[in-house]
């Protein structure tokens, strides 16, 4: 009998135990696996109108340059190829507005000359057309559209790092100056939230050394003003963000000798980063889209340098699962 009683409290004190662990939002499964894309490549540019993910150029394995353009159905999870892009670029911005996508600067060919070419896609018709050149050959920049207005930021050319700002006006076809970031760099991240651009991380070095930052500076594009807010966590380059509700999340990224899986949020209204679950498959030069609750991680080199893959990673859902608060 009092076997019976020991073997029975230790049960249940396991029990006890144990369901903190299985309950625990930490344990929670927050990442899903999405059909993957039909071509592999890394460096790599991607927007969405609706329900559609529009993938575009990048380098494949071989490092050639590419003008594919892929998109992808979340409804559906399946891809289609749509007409490619005039020029194939790499490390080049893209943003939707209007229900047409607009593609600016990057890098041509394995010479890395930098562009400043503007093409612009009718869905409708599956059709390129080129708009007004960019002022600043660049790539490795950042694109957004706030208001009606793209916002082509930062980035490099041949020797420089850049803190450029320059905004298209599509009605009037174009361009204008605006207020210089106050951090020049290039293979950053942006997001906009209410009428202002996030741009977080990046390089301010090319790839020897290769000098990754964590700068975290919020654009009011009514103000055409600059502010430097609480900075990432970690030190990444060759990044994507993407944005739910009154946050934004970072992630991947790479150094010298490693590719990241960092998933890190930052919450607007608080001023604060929270650590999250990372990417199942680290990797740079990558794409997140976020549509509805869902962020779509497309793509990206899993080794520095150059590497593909056509991985599709879903965070969901779930996105209770933090594993450190920074102050």
């Amino acid at each position: 009998m009092r076997e019976l009683l020991v073997a029975t409290l230790v049960s249940t004190i396991l029990i006890i135990l144990l369901i903190p662990l299985i309950t625990s939002p930490s344990m929670a499964q927050s990442w899903s696996e999405g059909a993957g894309m039909p071509t592999a490549r890394s460096e790599i540019t991607a927007t969405n109108i609706g329900d559609a993910i529009y993938v575009i150029g990048g380098f494949d394995k071989s490092g050639d340059t590419l003008d594919v353009v892929e998109v992808y159905n979340v409804n559906n999870n399946s891809w289609k190829s749509i007409a490619p892009m005039p020029q194939g670029v790499h490390h080049t911005a893209a943003a939707s507005y209007n229900g047409k996508i607009y593609v600016v600067g990057g890098f041509i060919s394995r010479e890395w000359i930098p562009s400043n070419q503007l093409f612009i896609y009718d869905p409708i018709k599956d059709q390129w057309t080129e708009g007004k050149s960019m002022p600043t050959p660049r790539g490795a920049l950042n694109a957004l559209f706030v208001n009606g207005t793209l916002y082509a930021i930062g980035g490099q050319d041949e020797a420089r790092i850049l803190n450029i700002n320059e905004a298209y006006d599509p009605l009037t076809n174009k361009w204008f100056s605006k207020a210089s970031m106050p951090t020049g760099r290039h293979h950053a991240a942006s997001t906009t939230i209410d009428n202002k651009i996030y741009v977080v991380g990046g390089r301010i070095a090319g790839s020897s050394p290769l000098v990754n930052v964590n700068v975290n500076e919020m654009y009011d594009t009514e103000k055409d003003k600059w502010t430097q807010i609480e900075s990432m966590p970690s030190k990444r380059s060759g990044i994507a963000a993407a944005t739910i509700n009154n946050s934004f999340f970072v992630f991947g990224g790479e150094d010298l000798t490693r590719t990241f899986g960092n998933n890190e949020k930052y919450d607007i209204e608080n001023g604060k980063w929270t650590l999250l679950e990372s990417m199942p498959t680290s990797r740079h030069g990558l794409a997140a889209i976020s549509i509805g609750n869902k962020i779509f991680v497309i793509g990206g080199g899993p080794e520095p340098g150059l590497s593909v893959s056509n991985v599709n990673e879903i965070y969901g859902d779930t996105i209770l699962n933090s594993i450190t608060q920074t102050n």
